[in-house]
């Protein structure tokens, strides 16, 4: 053999146990058969919160991974729009999923602690802890409660009293050339707006309460310039 040829070998062999080294530091993942590269992976990494995760979706609760886990894990994240959807129970995933219990406990009487004020008539009200809007008069409730999807770090959504006082059914963002359908501003660049999201899924917007198409609507619909807004709690999250 040449030197040349040696040189070649050794750079060979360098190549491949640096390859071999790269696949072991990788994440574990599991190859399926379902055809497609989202349903062809998944990880066999037990999660920081494997343990609730698996309460939640009924799955036996013994803290390890396995494919059924998985599986499981995979479509609530596909559902509700939290990626990287690998089947990992995370922060997130586990977040989302106590968000979503706190929204089906709060049924139809989101503001049971009546921190949302109830002596202003006609009133938004946005929890950012439970990410839920609704809109009420005095106490009785007249829309909602929805969910929402309020601002991510940094970008948070700000809390306290405010007033409904530009709309405009078709806006564009001027800053982040973006639709947003049925806006109602309420706080400086923040707005009630729909989006093409789902609600929970991460992080969160840029400040606005983003809304569901058809609450978003409703909202249009129900509310006026110069109606109350009341944000409140803070985001998981943030």
């Amino acid at each position: 053999m040449s030197i040349a040829g040696n040189v070649r070998g050794v750079g060979s062999r360098r190549a491949l146990a640096l390859s071999v080294a790269g696949l072991m530091a990788a994440p574990v993942l599991v190859v399926g058969t379902g055809g497609s590269a989202q349903a062809a992976s998944c990880t066999t990494s037990t999660g920081p919160y494997q343990k609730q995760v698996e309460k939640y979706l009924h799955r036996p609760v013994d803290g390890r991974q396995s494919a059924a886990d998985c599986k499981a894990i995979r479509s609530f994240q596909t559902t509700y729009g939290v990626t990287p959807t690998i089947g990992y129970a995370g922060p997130v995933t586990w977040r989302t999923m106590k968000t979503l219990t706190a929204q089906k406990a709060a049924g139809k009487n989101p503001n049971k602690d009546k921190k949302c004020p109830t002596n202003k008539g006609r009133i938004a009200c946005v929890d950012l802890t439970r990410q839920l809007s609704w809109i009420q008069d005095g106490s009785k409730l007249k829309f909602g409660p929805v969910p929402v999807r309020t601002g991510r770090d940094t970008y948070e959504t700000r809390t306290g009293a405010k007033k409904i006082y530009w709309r405009h059914i078709n806006h564009v963002s001027s800053i982040y050339h973006v639709s947003m359908p049925y806006a109602q501003f309420f706080d400086g660049g923040q707005a009630f707006h729909s989006v093409g999201l789902k609600m929970w899924n991460p992080p969160g917007s840029h400040g606005c309460v983003n809304m569901r198409p058809a609450d978003a609507k409703a909202y249009w619909n129900l509310l006026k310039n110069g109606d109350d807004v009341y944000v409140y709690g803070r985001k998981p999250g943030t």
